[in-house]
């Protein structure tokens, strides 16, 4: 893995790049984390990653001991220290810290972080003029009294668990049920479709992040005068959805043309989700 690598100050190359086993993110996974991505070299949404992670990390009293204009030179030094052509892939992680074998915050008095950028690998380009599929997999989201899904936390244990299934059968992405077994979100993404002429994604409150490009596209949708609505649905309501399209940081707005053993949209990317990623490209770049 070709890398450099931000850790409590120094950067190094990936294989150089060390943190303590005593610290609380990788013993308790205790730690929250951005990915963000560049256009023209310039990182994407900074402002809002910022502030989600400030959000997380507030959930799980974690301090933030940097400002947004600290963080953002550490980013730059980072991707600087990377020699390559391309885009950027960075991921920013916050941890409790190093600390001995307790679950008292007062033993890590420091955090740490750690930046890491690489090249971003670019989805394939059919993948958008084609769409994707995924399927409903059986590994429930977290219950929000658990371990709340809003927390962008280091412990990613649910989403590899529901990515795993999809992988095993052969899919693009995970949709993910919560407890009562209502629509979520995907291992890595956001989840839309359009029913009844209305683009429809599940309200926060079911048990979801809340994703920064979920959150542009909604406005990207008023915008455009797209009729949208943040709803409950269930596994059997996406039969009637039209189109159906995945969103994150790294797969922009991706059309999703297979549900399970369901072709949705006639297999093809319909008319809102092109839309909605041409208005997104057209965007991004000059978006904070």
């Amino acid at each position: 893995m070709r890398a450099a690598v931000f850790v409590n100050g120094k950067i190094a190359a990936a294989a150089d790049a060390v943190i303590p086993v005593f610290d609380h993110g990788f013993l308790y996974g205790e730690g929250v984390y951005e990915t963000l991505r560049s256009y023209g070299g310039k990182p994407a949404h900074f402002g809002r990653h910022m502030r989600r992670l400030r959000r997380s990390a507030s959930l799980m009293a974690l301090p933030v001991p940097f400002t947004d204009a600290e963080l953002a030179a550490e980013v730059q030094a980072t991707m600087a220290a990377f020699d390559a052509p391309g885009e950027r892939y960075i991921r920013m992680l916050l941890t409790r810290g190093v600390g001995d074998l307790t679950y008292d915050p007062a033993a890590c008095p420091t955090p740490s972080l750690v930046i890491i950028v690489k090249a971003f690998p670019e989805p394939p380009e059919e993948q958008f003029r084609g769409g994707v599929s995924i399927v409903v997999v059986g590994v429930r989201r977290n219950h929000p009294d658990a371990l709340n899904p809003r927390i962008k936390s280091n412990n990613l244990l649910n989403n590899a668990l529901a990515m795993q299934e999809a992988i095993r059968r052969g899919a693009a992405e995970a949709l993910m049920l919560n407890q009562a077994g209502v629509v979520t979100e995907c291992a890595q993404s956001n989840f839309f479709m359009v029913s009844d002429a209305t683009l429809v994604t599940a309200p926060l409150d079911e048990g979801l992040l809340p994703g920064i490009t979920r959150e542009h596209v909604l406005e990207l949708a008023a915008g455009l005068g797209i009729p949208a609505a943040e709803r409950a649905f269930r596994a059997a309501d996406l039969a009637g959805a039209s189109e159906a399209f995945i969103t994150s940081t790294t797969r922009e707005v991706m059309p999703v043309v297979r549900i399970d053993d369901r072709t949705v949209g006639g297999g093809v990317p319909g008319p809102v989700t092109r839309r909605l990623l041409d208005a997104y490209r057209a965007g991004v770049r000059q978006e904070d």
